[in-house]
C-alpha cells in the first residue's frame, strides 16, 4: 500500500468557524475564558453544530472524491483545543463530511502548517491569520461570518466567483489606479493590453480548480466567475491573461464599479473572494463572501 500523500490534490485548510457556526460559543472564547469555552464544547460534544458559511463549498468539493480517485483533501486547520476538535470532526460526520484530518493549535496562529500541508486555499474567520498566510504566499481569505448563506440551487456544480485586481491578478494596476484615477488606469490598461498582468494570490486556488475540472467528474462540475470594477477598455487585459494562463472562467462581469452583490446573487457562488472591504461586505449580503487582505488597498 502506498503511503499517504497530498501530492495531486486540491487542498483546502479550513478553520471549524469557517465549516461550521460556532459563533455562539466563539462569543465565550472571545469573553477571556478559554476553559469555559472548552467546557461549552464539551457539553456539546453530541450536539453537531449548524453549517458555517463555506460549508458549501467543502461539500461541493468533497463531492469530486470518489473510492478509486481522492482528488480533493480538506483538513480543518484551527486555533481551537484538541477537544473541542473532537465537536468538529464529530458535526462532520452528523453532516456527511468526509473529514480525517486535522490541526488543532489552542490558541497559537495555525497558518505555519500550511507549508506541510501545500494548501492551496485558507480560510479562516480570524483576520491576522488569513494576513499572514497570504504574505507567506498561500491563497487565503477572511470568512465573513455575517454573510448569507449559499444557494441551493445548483446541488452539482461548484460555483465560485473572483475579484480581479489584487486577487486573481497582482495590485499593478490598482495601484494607478488609486494613485493616478480612473482616466490614467484606463489609459495604462489600454496601452499594456497584450501585456498579462502579474499572477495575484489566487492564481495558485484557480489553476487547481482548473486541474480538478479538466481531471473530470460526470457527477460534478466547476463554474467559476471574474467579477470585476473594470470596464472596457480594461477589460482586454484581464482577458488577455486568463488567455496567456490556459485558463479559461465561465462568466466574466466587467461592472465598472456597480455594487457588485446583485450580480453575485444572480450567479448564485458557494463563496466569492474580493480584496476591498466595502465590495465584501456588500457582497455578503447576498452570498457567501471572503476578504483577501491583499495589495495596496489593504496597506495597514
Amino acid at each position: 500500500m502506498a503511503a499517504p500523500s497530498l501530492e495531486d490534490k486540491l487542498v483546502v485548510a479550513i478553520s471549524s468557524r469557517a465549516l461550521f457556526d460556532f459563533e455562539e460559543e466563539n462569543r465565550v472564547f472571545e469573553g477571556g475564558d478559554p476553559q469555559a469555552y472548552m467546557k461549552l464544547q464539551l457539553q456539546r460534544l453530541d450536539q453537531p453544530a449548524q453549517p458555517g458559511i463555506a460549508f458549501s463549498l467543502i461539500r461541493k468539493l468533497l463531492a469530486f472524491n470518489d473510492p478509486d480517485k481522492q482528488r480533493v483533501e480538506v483538513v480543518i486547520l484551527s486555533r481551537n483545543d484538541p477537544v473541542s476538535g473532537m465537536r468538529v470532526f464529530r458535526s462532520a460526520k452528523a453532516a456527511h463530511i468526509p473529514l480525517s484530518r486535522g490541526v488543532f493549535t489552542q490558541g497559537r496562529p495555525p497558518f505555519g502548517y500550511l507549508h506541510p500541508l501545500r494548501a492551496h486555499l485558507f480560510l479562516s474567520a480570524n483576520a491576522q491569520d488569513v494576513r499572514e498566510a497570504l504574505a507567506a504566499g498561500f491563497p487565503a481569505a477572511r470568512v465573513l461570518t455575517e454573510s448569507m448563506v449559499a444557494s441551493v440551487n445548483y446541488p452539482n456544480e461548484v460555483r465560485i466567483a473572483f475579484d480581479g485586481d489584487a486577487v486573481l491578478f497582482s495590485d499593478e494596476a490598482e495601484k494607478v489606479f488609486q494613485r493616478d484615477g480612473l482616466e490614467a488606469f484606463q489609459l495604462h490598461e489600454l496601452t499594456k493590453a497584450a501585456q498579462p498582468l502579474p499572477d495575484g494570490p489566487f492564481k495558485p486556488f484557480l489553476t487547481a480548480l482548473h486541474r480538478l475540472q479538466q481531471a473530470g467528474d460526470p457527477s460534478m462540475r466547476i463554474r467559476t466567475a471574474l467579477v470585476t470594477a473594470r470596464s472596457a477598455p480594461a477589460h482586454e487585459r484581464a482577458i488577455r491573461t486568463l488567455m496567456d494562463w490556459n485558463i479559461q472562467v465561465d462568466e466574466a462581469m466587467f461592472l465598472g464599479g456597480l455594487p457588485k452583490g446583485e450580480f453575485l446573487r444572480q450567479f448564485e457562488p458557494d463563496f466569492f473572494f474580493d480584496d476591498q472591504t466595502r465590495h465584501v461586505d456588500q457582497a455578503a449580503r447576498h452570498v457567501p463572501a471572503g476578504h483577501v487582505a491583499s495589495g495596496i488597498a489593504n496597506v495597514v
